[in-house]
């Protein structure tokens, strides 16, 4: 299983990383990422993010702005 996160604007088009795709061995690890690099890519313009199981939607997207 590769777990990976497909990036979007706020309107729900895709949008790619400037670090291009990242891939994880467990969700845990894709999270872990995610919690520590949203910032990063909400400074690149990202939005929102969905994670995906080998290629399939697991849930998102998720807003990666603040509450």
């Amino acid at each position: 299983m590769v777990w990976t996160w497909r990036f979007e604007k706020a309107d729900g088009s895709v949008t790619a990383s400037a670090n291009g795709t990242e891939e994880f061995p467990t969700q845990g690890d894709a999270e872990s990422w995610i919690g520590e690099s949203y910032k990063d890519l909400l400074a690149e313009g990202i939005d929102q993010a969905v994670l995906l199981e080998d290629g399939e939607k697991i849930y998102g997207p998720m807003s990666l702005h603040p509450s």
